[in-house]
């Protein structure tokens, strides 16, 4: 139990029986009455993100979540397998669970899988990756006032928009919050 002045982004919560990942909270002081906490939650199985607002200070249970460091080793078609770095034991964890982070997973990469009662919940991923740009068009350099972008593709099948001088082969950094280039590495 965590009293809601207490909540923290990334906090897991148990809301009757269902488990919900805080993504966003303020505290909410109206000039009557009493001080909210508001929160964005999002459901850790289904993805579903809902606004909630809670009383100030009272109790809301926590889920105890697993956070372990694991290694990606391959995908066999119908799951994503993963290795414990401590206990070396693989785990195979359903494509739905993985979800986005199969844009940013390289074989051999470590990854933070999260886990409640022995069910993988969801990947943490680093804030950025280097990938390879496997397919890129030739930048051209023609009339316009801004710098121009051009659609990429990365050795993980992910589409990256990347500036012109960006070149088949080469090594980009690529925020996995929201799959845009950083740059080059």
């Amino acid at each position: 139990m965590v009293s809601t002045n207490d909540l923290k982004n990334g906090m897991v919560l148990d809301l009757d029986g269902q488990l919900w990942s805080v993504v966003w909270f303020q505290h909410h002081k109206p000039g009557k009455g009493n001080t909210v906490v508001r929160t964005k939650l999002k459901h850790v199985l289904s993805g579903k993100v809902v606004d909630k607002t809670f009383n100030s200070d009272i109790k809301v249970e926590t889920a105890t979540v697993d956070r372990r460091e694991m290694q990606y080793l391959y995908n066999d078609g119908e799951s994503y397998v993963f290795m414990d770095n401590e206990t070396y034991d693989q785990l195979n964890i359903p494509a739905d669970t993985v979800g986005d982070a199969k844009n940013y997973l390289l074989e051999n990469q470590n990854a933070i899988v999260a886990m409640h009662e022995g069910t993988p919940l969801f990947i943490e991923l680093p804030a950025s990756v280097e990938l390879e740009v496997t397919y890129t068009e030739p930048g051209l350099q023609g009339d316009r006032s801004t710098g121009g972008t051009k659609p990429a593709t990365v050795e993980t099948g992910l589409t990256v928009q990347v500036p012109l001088f960006i070149t088949t082969g080469e090594k980009i950094k690529v925020d996995t919050r929201d799959g845009s280039y950083i740059g080059r590495v």
